[in-house]
């Protein structure tokens, strides 16, 4: 496969869903359980703000959790045997954002409260780059700042800026010169107003409860036709992840733009997992050929426990046993 283009202007030649910067249609990050009836899956609370209903038990899964840490830390090892620094976002779940919106009687218990900074304190002894996403976004909120959809899963763009703003800041302080050259960050577009139906609302709803909750308005940004006129320039930060990291929210964009680099991405709906789309990255052509400098690996704290292996929970495809994960890894980041 040729390297990747990190130009908006064309579709890379291969299968691998990597995309270039490109305003992409919005594809859905649904767990496989989304087959199960309509209606079932969503949580309708105040003002009808939806909630995705998996994910949130009454105890967080501290063995998944750490077993998650213990798998992500030998990515970083062998990451960084190769050169290349590891850098995990990880962001908080819409239901503790958004706590005061869930239904009557349904309340965060004191223990998945702390879920999020728990979560981190682990990442963080065992030395995996990462920082507090939900502190930023808890502050945006306050000042009156949209963070999730009201009627989907996704973020909203503050929320993807933030974030973004944050990352650069970790790879500003751990990488002092970053490769690439000056001036190829992606320039901001104007933004956009769509009115739609969020996903949660337009997969799990019935037609009446549809009707009642209403669309929204999803802001995004538009892209600058002028930064196709750079062709081909190589990326040295790539970004990985599931649907929150997809063009169409923003992130890559402004994490490009405050980098003054350009930065690739790939990305599978939610449902893949994100054991599934890393290797799939490492496995790639283009990380063979041109590796990143950064590597911006984007999970998610309601699915964070999960490993590569979680059968009815990740789509049938994308399920990686233990053994075939350790063996993948450690031919894709062989020294």
């Amino acid at each position: 496969m040729s390297a990747m283009k990190t130009h908006p202007s064309a579709l890379p030649p291969h299968a691998l869903q990597r995309r270039s910067l490109l305003a992409w249609p919005l594809v859905l990050a649904l767990p496989a359980v989304a087959q199960t009836p309509v209606g079932s899956l969503a949580v309708i609370g105040k003002d009808n703000y939806l909630f995705a209903g998996w994910g949130n038990a009454a105890t967080p899964d501290w063995a998944g959790i750490e077993a998650t840490v213990a798998r992500v830390a030998d990515v970083r090892r062998r990451l960084a045997a190769k050169g290349i620094l590891l850098v995990v976002p990880v962001l908080p779940d819409k239901m503790s954002i958004y706590a005061d919106m869930l239904p009557e009687g349904v309340v965060h218990t004191p223990e998945m409260r702390t879920r999020y900074a728990r979560t981190l304190e682990k990442m963080r002894a065992a030395g995996i780059p990462t920082f507090d996403d939900e502190a930023p976004l808890r502050a945006l909120r306050s000042a009156g700042q949209p963070v999730y959809y009201r009627t989907d899963q996704h973020w909203a763009q503050p929320a993807a800026d933030a974030t973004a703003q944050a990352t650069a800041d970790l790879i500003r302080g751990l990488v002092p010169q970053l490769a690439g050259d000056p001036g190829t960050g992606l320039a901001l577009g104007s933004l956009s107003n769509e009115r739609r139906y969020g996903d949660l609302a337009d997969r799990f709803l019935s037609p009446e409860q549809r009707k009642a909750v209403g669309r929204e308005t999803f802001t995004v940004r538009r892209m600058v036709e002028a930064d196709s006129l750079l062709g081909e320039v190589r990326a040295p930060v790539h970004v990985t992840g599931n649907s929150m990291v997809q063009p169409y929210f923003g992130f890559p964009q402004k994490l490009s733009n405050l980098l003054d680099r350009r930065v690739s991405v790939n990305w599978k709906p939610g449902d893949v997992g994100f054991w599934s789309v890393l290797m799939e990255y490492l496995e790639s052509d283009s990380f063979r050929k041109q590796p990143p400098q950064v590597l911006v690996w984007q999970l998610f704290e309601p699915n964070f426990h999960l490993g590569p292996d979680a059968r009815g929970l990740w789509d049938g495809a994308a399920l990686i046993s233990d053994a075939d994960w350790n063996r993948r890894l450690q031919a894709a980041l062989a020294v």
